[in-house]
């Protein structure tokens, strides 16, 4: 069994990489943009969609809760079997630049694992299938 390991990281406001890093795309929550640290491969993209729901989450939840937020960055990593394909799973790490108590972050992140999205589809298992070729 070989393991591909692979990690990404995406990141906004002060806790942004310099110029050189990463591609930056437009976001809601963010006037600078959110800078993807990543490879363009299908193993990337996999770690690509919990670790940008987390970041998603963190400004939409800590808007709600009123927390101030400056910078977030999410770094994702993983390995896939390279014989079969499987995931051996997705860990993640989040860091907050904020005004905020160490204890309110911890809270809000809390509030985040319970509501993100991608993590909690990822966590339940889903189905994949090619359907219908759009091509003519």
């Amino acid at each position: 069994m070989g393991l591909l390991e692979v990690e990404v990281a995406v990141s906004a406001g002060s806790l942004r990489p310099g110029a050189s890093g990463g591609v930056v795309m437009p976001h809601a929550w963010t006037p600078g943009g959110v800078v993807v640290e990543s490879a363009f491969t299908g193993a990337h993209l996999l770690l690509l969609a919990p670790a940008g729901c987390v970041l998603n989450d963190v400004y939409r939840e800590a808007a709600a809760l009123e927390i101030d937020i400056d910078g977030v960055l999410v770094r994702a990593s993983g390995a896939l079997d390279t014989t079969t394909w499987e995931s051996t799973g997705v860990s993640y790490h989040v860091e907050v630049d904020s005004p905020a108590n160490g204890e309110v972050i911890d809270e809000l992140l809390g509030v985040v694992e319970d509501v993100a999205e991608i993590p909690k589809t990822l966590r339940a298992g889903t189905t994949v299938v090619r359907g219908k070729s759009l091509a003519g």
